[in-house]
């Protein structure tokens, strides 16, 4: 997203796309044709998730890139330089985002999925579980954080300088915060394919999307913004597709446990409304403006699923616990997002009334 094209606060936000604002519908479509069809012609997907290089899955790994990259070309590193500009803003998303949100997560996998839900769920897969929330909670948003905070009139800059700083730690605070909180869970750490993972899903994405971004700005504003609403479908096609290959190979424990999905969605739900209202709060407790709460609130509560379920799948594999909890947080992203949307709306007042005290 360039700079110089950002909308103003005093704008109506831009309406979400059909995608993106039926992405849980889609979603739910995608478990029930994956179920069905990995039921009905198992050899197909085996043979898929045998196509492999250095524990990479080949079609896995095609739909990853498609998925990331048209995000990552929104992204302008260039924006910098602004974050001095709101220091106790981009202060908070940082504190929430790295040093609060992976550990809280950390914490509820552990009360829910080894304790409360313990005995509902396969004993087998309990650790692969939490260490899909662990990977799900250490992934800043990065694409969908825009279309939030257009909805609630957030700081077009703001938005921007703290998701390029989110993207740039997330490159070198990735790797070493999961396998921390994987260690710290009891869970060994395949360093190889983690590392390997944070290459292949974040290094390069990120290196293509930004060469890809200033070949368009190099042809004008109108050549990167006909680029930008061309390929965004495919992201959401990308994603879709990876669902389906995965509900595929979760069919058989999804049927014999139906309750699964339900258990893993309560500690991302917590963690949703704990980070949100705690970034809020805080910006409100330190002064700054609406416009700069509204995102920092929204990137502190959503997260980059995309890389949390390549990540899964490149660790723990398709049939992993691991794979499944990513792909919860997609399934309830886009209504528990546009909740707490809703509520930093309808508590504007309340805010300013606190942050002028």
């Amino acid at each position: 997203m360039n700079t110089t094209t950002l909308p103003s606060r005093a704008e109506a936000p831009a309406p979400m796309s059909v995608f993106e604002r039926y992405l849980t519908v889609w979603v739910f479509l995608c478990i029930v044709v994956g179920i069905a069809l990995g039921q009905w012609l198992p050899d197909p997907f085996r043979a898929i998730g045998r196509m492999e290089v250095a524990k990479v899955n080949l079609p896995v790994g095609l739909l990853i890139w498609v998925m990331i990259i048209p995000m990552l070309l929104k992204v302008d590193f260039g924006a910098l330089h602004q974050v001095r500009q709101h220091w106790r803003g981009i202060g908070v998303t940082l504190f929430v985002n790295w040093a609060v949100k992976p550990f809280s997560m950390a914490l509820l996998g552990w009360i829910f999925i080894r304790h409360v839900f313990a005995p509902y769920l396969p004993a087998g897969q309990l650790d692969s579980y939490i260490a899909g929330l662990i990977l799900l909670a250490a992934a800043p948003c990065t694409a969908m954080v825009f279309v939030w905070s257009r909805l609630t009139h957030g700081h077009p800059l703001f938005t921007l300088s703290q998701v390029a700083l989110n993207d740039t730690i997330m490159v070198f605070a990735f790797a070493p915060i999961v396998a921390l909180l994987l260690g710290l869970s009891s869970i060994t750490v395949p360093w190889d394919t983690l590392l390997t993972s944070v290459v292949l899903y974040i290094v390069i994405p990120v290196l293509i999307a930004q060469g890809w971004r200033k070949a368009l700005l190099a042809r004008g504003q109108a050549a990167f913004d006909a680029a930008l609403a061309r390929i965004g479908p495919w992201s959401i096609a990308a994603l879709l597709a990876t669902l389906v290959l995965l509900f595929a190979f979760q069919g058989e424990a999804i049927l014999k446990q139906p309750l699964v999905i339900a258990m893993l969605a309560v500690p991302i739900l917590i963690q949703v409304f704990f980070n949100s209202a705690l970034a809020y709060w805080l910006n409100r407790r330190l002064g700054e403006s609406h416009s700069v709460a509204c995102p920092s609130a929204l990137i502190g509560a959503s997260n980059f699923f995309e890389l949390a379920v390549a990540a899964a799948i490149s660790l723990f594999g398709f049939e992993s616990g691991a794979a499944l909890a990513t792909v919860v947080g997609v399934l309830i992203e886009v209504p528990v997002m546009l909740l707490v949307v809703h509520v930093v709306n309808r508590s504007k007042g309340w805010y300013e009334a606190g942050s002028r005290a």
